[in-house]
This record gives structure tokens, C-alpha cells and sequence, in this order.
């Protein structure tokens, strides 16, 4: 019987979840995603709408997101500079995940 899993070989299912969970992994990616899905585009938006999270976490968070190719960034050339940030249609098959996420949290604060 084995006892260690071989993420490449044995325990695929481990691998999908790690891989899923290194992308939305931390307090904050799911948070932004919601408020960028509730129409929140600009940076100071984003940072207004998320409760406690630092201009510096939201910058750190948000180039992990477009690196995954879950936001993207659009620079628009006005005076000043502004910059918009939108969801990618690869971030909308999350959809899914983030419904029951919702849900499972709604029912996990009813239990305690």
C-alpha cells in the first residue's frame, strides 16, 4: 500500500486542488474578483470596496491575478494616467466555484 502521494502520478486530484488553490489562494483574490464582478474598475475603487486591505497587498495581488490571467490591465492615456482593471473571461469559469464558495459560507455560519 502507498502512504506518500506522487502529485505527477497518484493523487492527480491533489495536484488540480494545489494548482487551484496556489491561483485564488489568500483572503484577498476572491474579495477583489467580487468587487471587480460588482463594477469596480479603477484601482482606489477596488481598494474602497475591500474592507482592510492595504494599497500594497491590492498592487501584489492584482499583478498575481493578471499574471494567472485573471484580470487584465488597461492603461488609459488621460491626463492624469488612469488605469482600469477588468475581469477576463478566464476568471468567469470561476463562477462556479465562487457560487459555492458563497454558499457553503453561508451555510458554515448558520452551523456555528
Amino acid at each position: 500500500m502507498k502512504t506518500e502521494c506522487d502529485y505527477d502520478n497518484a493523487c492527480p486530484e491533489m495536484k488540480y486542488i494545489h494548482d487551484t488553490l496556489y491561483v485564488i489562494n489568500g483572503k484577498w483574490k476572491m474579495l477583489i474578483i467580487i468587487s471587480l464582478r460588482n463594477g469596480n474598475k479603477r484601482y482606489r475603487e477596488i481598494a474602497k470596496s475591500i474592507p482592510n486591505i492595504t494599497f500594497k497587498m491590492l498592487s501584489k495581488e492584482l499583478k498575481e491575478m493578471e499574471m494567472n490571467k485573471l484580470v487584465s490591465r488597461t492603461v488609459q492615456s488621460s491626463t492624469p494616467v488612469s488605469v482600469d482593471y477588468e475581469l477576463t473571461e478566464y476568471c468567469r469559469t470561476l463562477w462556479p466555484l465562487l457560487g459555492e464558495m458563497i454558499n457553503w459560507g453561508k451555510h458554515h455560519r448558520k452551523v456555528i
